[in-house]
């Protein structure tokens, strides 16, 4: 029945998914237009190009709802932000494990929308989008597994038998007779090494290219703390002889200092990566109960936050920062 009803405004939840959604297809379309200029392996060639096309087609079905809406469309990212011209940045390695990793927070993403959406069409859209995305992540997995380049995480051994615990050191870890790591901690540990070591490697990339010396000291930071946090969790896993199933990228940016992307994108896409990574670091404290665990990832979530305001102060004095969907400022509007 509600395919029926023609006025069924959207709510402040959809609004901000659709809207937030299409700043990343128009980051995402950027970034896979200037990779596609520079691109050796013909398999990583076909997985950039139907990326391209699944977010070249979601940029039109939300362009439609803005237009349905009669809802300003976004600016979001356009042609201006991308030189097709530039020299090469990044090697076909760095275009993979990028591509798995988008995958994994749009799965995140739209997973959240869905949860939150309550119109059918949005419902719709977003249920193609996880569809969409599960397959695409899963192609380029098995691309990666197939390449060589997929490190898979650590063994542990079988339990002979299912267990309770019984003794308070199962939460401690500064002191005292520290437990061994729990599969759910070790999975976190190697997922967010691997996702730093992408970081840095971005990151430092775009500290060459930048044309703000303002934005190189800020991408520079950030490719200082990415690799501090990659040898945090490294180190942790190494303490319990445990390997960390991480590979470093920095190899796999070039030495080129002519920027691909203006500073606005390259900031935004580094501001959306830090946002992801507060989340996600808040995960996995949530899924730690060792407590030496719990202490380093709140001292890296105040870390990347205070990193993560820096940068969106720059892009407020830039003007590069859009504004999402907001209230109405009732006061004023009263004043």
């Amino acid at each position: 029945m509600e395919n029926l009803k023609k006025n069924i405004p959207l709510t402040s939840a959809e609004i901000s998914s659709l809207w937030t959604s299409y700043q990343n297809e128009t980051m995402t379309i950027c970034g896979l237009k200037y990779f596609l200029q520079h691109v050796d392996d013909d398999q990583i060639q076909s997985i950039l190009e139907q990326v391209l096309a699944v977010s070249e087609e979601n940029k039109s079905k939300l362009t439609n709802f803005f237009n349905t809406e009669n809802y300003p469309i976004p600016h979001g990212y356009t042609e201006k932000d991308i030189d097709l011209q530039a020299p090469r940045l990044f090697a076909d390695k760095l275009y993979l494990e990028y591509m798995l990793n988008l995958t994994i927070l749009l799965l995140t993403a739209y997973g959240t929308a869905l949860g939150l959406a309550e119109r059918t069409d949005v419902i719709k859209y977003y249920s193609n989008c996880l569809n969409t995305t599960q397959e695409l992540h899963s192609k380029i997995k098995e691309m990666s597994k197939e390449k060589g380049i997929y490190l898979r995480s650590p063994k542990i051994p079988k339990p002979r038998q299912i267990d309770f615990v019984k003794k308070q050191k199962f939460l401690t870890g500064w002191f005292g007779d520290r437990r061994p790591l729990l599969g759910i901690e070790i999975a976190n540990l190697v997922f967010h090494a691997k996702r730093n070591a992408l970081g840095q490697a971005v990151i430092a990339g775009f500290s060459q290219v930048a044309k703000s010396k303002e934005a190189r000291r800020y991408f520079e930071r950030g490719r200082d703390i990415s690799g501090k946090h990659v040898n945090i969790f490294t180190s942790i896993l190494h303490e319990e002889y445990l390997s960390n199933g991480t590979l470093i990228l920095l190899s796999e940016v070039t030495d080129s200092t002519v920027p691909p992307f203006s500073d606005k994108l390259m900031m935004s896409l580094v501001t959306l990566l830090t946002a992801s990574g507060i989340g996600q670091y808040g995960m996995a404290m949530s899924a730690s109960p060792r407590h030496d665990l719990g202490v380093h990832y709140t001292r890296l979530i105040a870390e990347i936050a205070h990193y993560s305001d820096d940068g969106a102060n720059i892009m407020i004095n830039n003007g590069w920062l859009e504004q999402p969907p907001i209230a109405a400022d009732r006061k004023e509007l009263a004043d």
